[in-house]
């Protein structure tokens, strides 16, 4: 049995730190003494989900037990974790989809928070009673127990700082450029929205050759972080402007008046999920990278004519060749990790990293455990 102070989201809005107990794994289980934990929105999101749960799905850390089965990952190993964990065998998995897994991933079986079937439920305890993991992994805990499909061995040397971003919004904006979008060099770009995710879907732009990347948000420091991560144009939007649609002018401004031929959405804004089609030139391709679920109205003009619209979940990533990947870019300096990272808090700053976050002043916001 492992003690490990946690962040607990009560599910009205509020959260606690609290020791959760942890048992043994089963066979095909991990225990990870977690080093880091990158924040985000749904981070946020979670504190009004309806029920107690161990926060955070972004996390790299050290494997300290392994269930009988588990026969290649040892403790001392050092492992960066993945909140859509594969089953490999539905069907999904076997068309290639392991990020819309039909077993176990918690969007697409059910909902937020625990999966059945995942991982058992009784495997953390609060105040005597089993607690759900976040996404299955939890990872703004000291310790989590979890699948071995939702380790990924890191294999190189990297601070857990920087390892931890990749487990969501490295992956989801990168992602989103080069496997969904599948953007082609010397392409034009548009990114709405240049926080966490938005700067790594500049990132992946920029590594895939794009001719521009035109970086729009409301807030300067922002646009001024894009800069840094690749943007070579900026706009800043109004808040009034409607559906980013003088934006949208501006940027038609700057691609001979034909539009992008991809955009992203990152704001998480439902107001604006069909902003992208706005920025795109005929037969581009609009990219709703941010999760909006909300419903929402869309002028059918914005489709004129021939645009694509998609609308892909995690950058559909396949954690075991992709993080790799991820990892080896970071390596050779084309992915940029340790600049993501503007501040580092203790578990017990957790509300002063919320703050931040929400106020726009991090790129990324990490939790580090000691």
């Amino acid at each position: 049995m492992v003690i490990s102070k946690a962040a607990i989201a009560s599910g009205d809005g509020s959260f606690i730190l609290d020791n959760v107990k942890i048992g043994a794994p089963l066979p095909d289980e991990v225990i990870v003494r977690i080093k880091a934990a990158s924040i985000c929105h749904t981070d946020y999101d979670s504190l009004s989900w309806g029920k107690p749960i161990v926060m955070g799905h972004e996390g790299a850390g050290v494997v300290v037990e392994t269930g009988a089965s588990v026969a290649d990952l040892a403790a001392g190993d050092q492992v960066i974790l993945n909140w859509a964990t594969p089953c490999m065998k539905c069907f999904q998995c076997l068309q290639g989809n392991q990020h819309i897994c039909e077993v176990n991933s918690p969007v697409v079986a059910g909902g937020n928070g625990y999966t059945p079937g995942h991982a058992h439920l009784d495997g953390s305890q609060w105040n005597g009673k089993p607690i759900e993991r976040a996404f299955n992994i939890g990872t703004l805990s000291e310790y989590t127990l979890v699948k071995r499909a939702a380790c990924v061995k890191l294999p190189i040397e990297m601070p857990f700082t920087s390892a931890s971003l990749i487990s969501c919004g490295v992956m989801t904006g990168y992602g989103s450029v080069v496997h969904a979008a599948k953007f082609k060099p010397g392409s034009s770009a548009v990114v709405l929205g240049t926080g966490g995710v938005g700067l790594n879907v500049i990132q992946g732009a920029r590594i895939s050759g794009a001719s521009m990347i035109i970086a729009i948000d409301v807030i300067p420091e922002r646009l001024k972080m894009a800069q840094k991560f690749g943007a070579t144009h900026f706009i800043q939007a109004e808040r009034q402007d409607s559906g980013l649609l003088d934006a949208a002018r501006q940027v038609k401004a700057l691609t001979n008046n034909r539009g992008a031929d991809y955009a992203f959405e990152c704001t998480a804004i439902p107001e604006l999920g069909a902003a992208p089609l706005a920025m795109v030139r005929n037969a581009g391709t609009a990219v709703q990278v941010s999760g909006i679920e909300q419903e929402i109205s869309v002028d059918m003009c914005l489709f004129e004519w021939d645009k694509i619209y998609i609308n892909p979940l995690y950058g559909q990533c396949k954690p075991q060749s992709d993080f790799p990947k991820l990892a080896s870019l970071y390596s050779n300096g084309e992915l940029m990790l340790d600049q993501l990272v503007t501040r580092t808090y203790g578990l017990e700053q957790l509300q002063q990293a919320f703050d931040d976050m929400l106020a726009g002043k991090n790129a990324k916001g990490v939790i580090e455990f000691s």
